[in-house]
C-alpha cells in the first residue's frame, strides 16, 4: 500500500467532553479563555497551519457548541452521543471522512496553546515520509500522570505507555505524548476496527491504534517538536489560570 497521502490534510478536533473537574456546567471547549472560547485557539492554529477543513467531534451541549461557532463556515460536525474514549470519538467521523485520502490531523480541543508551526512540522514530515502515523511529543520536567514515549537505545520510537501501566524505568521518562497526531486515513480506519474497550474504563483509546499499526509492521514516528507550553492541557481551574497567563504573556510579547 502506498502510504504517502497526497490530498490536503483535514483535522479532527475532539471536543465532546464535559468540564466536571472545572466546576462548570459548560462544555469544556466553550469555557472562556482570555475572552474567547477555548476551542477557538485550536481552530485558529489549524487555519494558520493551512488545515482548512475541520471536523469537530461534539457531544456535551452539542447545540451550544454549534451556536458558538456558527460563523466558522469551514467547520463540520460529528456527534459523539456517549463519550466512550478518544478512539470512539474519531470513529464517529468515519462517515464524513471515509472518502478523504489525505492526512488526518487529530487534536484535543482543550490544548489551546498548540502552535501552527508545530502542526505544519508534523504534517510536512508525514507528507514527505512513508509513516502510517506521526505524533507530536514534548519533554516535561514533571510528566506525572501522562503517557510516556518509549524509545529503543537508538532513539527509535517503540510505543506509548500510560502512567498506570509504566514500570519504574518508564515512569522516569520525561518525553510525553501530547495527543497531536497525523494519520494515514485508510490505515487509521483499519486500526480503529481492531481496537477494543478491554480496559478499566471500558473505552476505545486512540493510542491503541498506534500499537496496532506497529504490530502490523507499519512505521510510526514520534517527533519531539512540541514545547512544554504547547503541551499544557486544561482540566482544572489552576490549569485554566496557567494557560490564560501564558496567552496574556504572548499577547504582550507580540505588541
Amino acid at each position: 500500500m502506498e502510504l504517502t497521502a497526497v490530498q490536503e490534510a483535514v483535522a479532527v478536533v475532539l471536543a465532546a467532553g464535559k468540564s466536571r473537574r472545572m466546576g462548570s456546567d459548560k462544555a469544556k471547549v466553550l469555557i472562556s479563555l482570555n475572552g474567547r472560547p477555548m476551542i477557538t485557539y485550536v481552530l485558529s492554529a489549524l487555519t494558520e497551519a493551512d488545515v482548512i477543513r475541520k471536523v469537530l467531534v461534539i457531544g456535551h451541549q452539542a447545540d451550544r457548541v454549534r451556536e458558538s461557532l456558527k460563523d466558522d463556515h469551514n467547520l463540520e460536525y460529528a456527534l459523539q452521543a456517549s463519550q466512550l474514549g478518544t478512539g470512539h470519538a474519531v470513529g464517529c467521523c468515519r462517515n464524513l471522512l471515509q472518502d478523504h485520502q489525505g492526512p488526518i490531523v487529530i487534536l484535543a480541543g482543550d490544548q489551546p496553546l498548540i502552535q501552527a508551526s508545530s502542526i505544519k512540522h508534523l504534517v510536512k514530515t508525514f507528507q514527505e515520509s512513508s509513516y502510517a502515523c506521526v505524533l507530536g511529543s514534548a519533554t516535561l520536567d514533571d510528566p506525572s500522570g501522562l503517557g510516556r514515549i518509549v524509545r529503543d537505545r537508538n532513539q527509535n520510537f517503540l510505543r506509548i505507555v500510560e502512567q498506570k501501566d509504566a514500570n519504574e524505568e518508564e515512569q522516569s521518562i520525561q518525553e510525553i505524548n501530547v495527543s497531536c497526531y497525523v494519520f494515514h486515513p485508510l490505515l487509521l480506519w483499519e486500526a480503529l476496527n481492531k481496537i477494543s474497550p478491554d480496559n478499566s474504563q471500558k473505552e476505545w483509546y486512540l493510542t491503541d491504534c498506534i500499537e496496532v499499526l506497529i504490530q502490523q509492521g507499519h512505521r510510526v514516528e514520534a517527533l519531539n517538536v512540541i514545547s512544554p507550553v504547547e503541551a499544557l492541557g486544561i482540566n482544572t481551574q489552576k490549569q485554566l489560570f496557567d494557560v490564560e497567563r501564558q496567552i496574556q504573556s504572548q499577547c504582550h510579547a507580540s505588541k
